[in-house]
């Protein structure tokens, strides 16, 4: 692993704040040229919007070009053919090119990207902090980044005619619809689809598991003392995993009120794997005056889940949703 998910885990907490309280990934004119969306310029949270003829399934094999898409900011990118040097911003979205296929057309990635394995040996332009320089140096036809995290970089590689595509789901849904986008984008639709067809299995298979079990108070503290509340994907995963999120009276990401927990005594914790032993939000958690009376404190319902998994909107979505619905109902989900 290229940083410790500890140092992972603050910096992003530090970008998602940042965004969402005022959580949260050559060049290229030939290939994609970028329009301002003047009626679109503050949409963020939209999902990615791709513009293609209608096609049956079996004749989708192959993008036709040119293509146009537009982000979550609101600009439009059309790509005349598929692009063949990628750089990646963010570990979600070095995950879904190289998901979809398109591993050897990645030319770079941010410090983070640690999955899958081959992604630790690619040039490396920044962290959080974005060397645009780099970036240009890789003189890339197409830049994929989060338009919370990567904001600014995302303003700078377009002042310099780069191509980016900026995304932010804020749903499983939503998740599956970016990879399908990028799918297109890269003429991997096969792939993409593939990647599309088991998320929505896992998500089928969940679903049905539990939809007659009793919804379980869950509690997620995602770093120390910070909770996720409603509008969020972890919000949903806890939802279609069987759960009743305690934190949900609350929207986005925020600092966990200790009393209120105990009020609404949880059933059971979850919490990420930081690779760090004792685990510094279970030490937080054991040290709260009043945490000891919690039903899930008490009856040793605290488990850990991904860290990866269940902060990058990626592929890997499918597994935090299931590693989620087995902490709550072990005896449904296999």
């Amino acid at each position: 692993m290229v940083e410790r998910n500890k140092r992972l885990s603050k910096v992003m907490l530090a970008a998602l704040i940042a965004a969402i309280m005022v959580f949260m990934a050559a060049c290229g004119a030939n290939n994609a040229n970028t329009n301002a969306n003047k009626g679109n310029a503050n949409a963020s949270a939209s999902p990615v919007q791709s513009e293609q003829p209608a096609e049956s399934p079996a004749a989708a094999a192959e993008t036709v070009y040119p293509f146009k898409v537009t982000d979550a900011t609101g600009t439009e990118l059309t790509f005349e053919k598929a692009p063949t040097k990628v750089v990646s911003l963010a570990p979600s979205e070095t995950e879904v090119v190289y998901a979809v296929g398109a591993g050897e057309e990645v030319a770079g990635v941010d410090s983070y990207s640690n999955y899958p394995e081959e992604a630790a040996s690619k040039p490396k332009v920044g962290d959080m902090t974005t060397n645009i320089e780099a970036v240009a140096a890789l003189n890339p036809d197409l830049v994929v980044a989060s338009s919370s995290m990567n904001a600014d970089a995302v303003e700078q590689l377009r002042k310099l005619n780069i191509a980016v595509l900026a995304t932010d789901p804020k749903t499983y849904d939503e998740t599956i619809a970016k990879i399908e986008t990028i799918g297109k984008i890269m003429n991997k639709n096969k792939e993409a689809a593939q990647v599309a067809s088991h998320m929505r299995d896992v998500k089928q298979q969940v679903t049905d598991a539990v939809k007659d079990a009793p919804k379980k108070l869950v509690y997620l503290e995602f770093s120390p003392g910070w909770t996720v509340g409603s509008g969020t994907f972890l919000d949903e995963l806890l939802t279609i995993a069987g759960g009743t999120n305690v934190g949900a009276s609350q929207a986005g990401w925020y600092e966990v009120s200790a009393e209120e927990v105990v009020k609404q005594n949880p059933e059971i914790i979850l919490y990420p794997d930081l690779g760090e032993d004792p685990n510094p939000i279970v030490t937080g958690i054991n040290s709260r005056p009043g945490w000891d009376a919690i039903d899930a404190v008490k009856n040793k319902q605290m488990f850990e889940v991904g860290n990866d998994e269940t902060s990058r909107v990626g592929p890997r979505l499918a597994d935090a949703l299931l590693q989620i619905a087995k902490a709550l109902h072990p005896d449904l989900v296999k």
